[in-house]
């Protein structure tokens, strides 16, 4: 049988993209498993890529997959070159403003607008709620004027900021990462003004159906990423050290996280 594997949460470019499919080519051709790197782009429902019967290795953020009733089977996390906690597979939301704005803080942006990826995001949407709590707990009330979304992509935040349509925006830091490698001409637009705690990372999970032979041998292969010569330039390209186990427990963050926003009465970033 021949399984789907997209990367579409991380190929902020076309060069990125094309470094993603050599990874999955080589992780195929190591482990034996046939794997077709599939397109799917914005703006085709990322819910509909994690619901087909035949996903072998495809990443999905931690928070939908601790939402869904039917979860998807975790196959490796990726542990970022510049993760916020060194050698561990997690990732933090980084806040961004225009570089030449005058923001020095985030509560500089208060009263401005702000921007979203979608609901079940955690970086976009969760993670930065998570941070803005404390002020609205000291203010007792709405933050920003406006809350612009869903805007989806890191690729959309970036833009918005950079034209002005939102004054402050969250992108995952291991996306930003990324497009500071890849676009330079665009990240340099824009400057962080806050970064939220870390979190678990987004992983590469397979549908529930896939059977646990294949995911263990994907597993395994992936775990020797990080020591292959053969994937030294694709690591480079990527920002990437290597792959870990998922450990689902961690994931428990984010729940907790949604809970207390909610408790609170925030149950939207605003």
């Amino acid at each position: 049988m021949r399984y789907a594997a997209n990367a579409r949460m991380y190929s902020v470019s076309s060069q990125v993209a094309t470094a993603w499919k050599e990874l999955f080519s080589w992780l195929a051709r190591q482990s034996g498993v046939d794997l077709d790197t599939i397109d799917h782009s914005f703006p085709l429902p990322l819910a509909d890529l994690w619901s087909r019967q035949d996903l072998g290795c495809a990443f999905i953020c931690g928070f939908p997959f601790m939402l869904a009733a039917n979860r998807l089977k975790p196959v490796a996390a990726p542990i970022p070159t510049n993760s916020p906690l060194p050698g561990r597979p997690f990732y933090a939301t980084r806040l961004l403003v225009r570089s030449d704005s005058e923001f020095r803080a985030i509560e500089d942006t208060f009263g401005g607008k702000l921007g979203y990826t979608v609901e079940d995001s955690h970086s976009g949407y969760n993670a930065l709620r998570h941070h803005l709590l404390p002020y609205y707990r000291q203010r007792k009330g709405q933050l920003y004027r406006e809350s612009v979304g869903p805007l989806t992509t890191p690729r959309r935040i970036l833009d918005a900021i950079v034209a002005g349509d939102i004054d402050v925006g969250p992108l995952d830091s291991y996306a930003l990462d990324l497009m500071i490698r890849h676009e330079p001409e665009l990240t340099s637009q824009v400057r962080i003004i806050a970064t939220t705690e870390p979190s678990p990372i987004p992983f590469l999970a397979a549908a529930p159906s896939c059977p646990d032979e294949v995911i263990g041998r994907l597993q395994a292969t992936l775990t020797t990423l990080g020591t292959s010569s053969e994937c030294a330039r694709v690591r480079d390209l990527l920002s990437l050290d290597c792959f870990a186990p998922v450990e689902t427990r961690d994931y428990d963050l984010m729940l907790r996280w949604d809970a207390e926003a909610r408790s609170a009465g925030y149950a939207r970033p605003c």
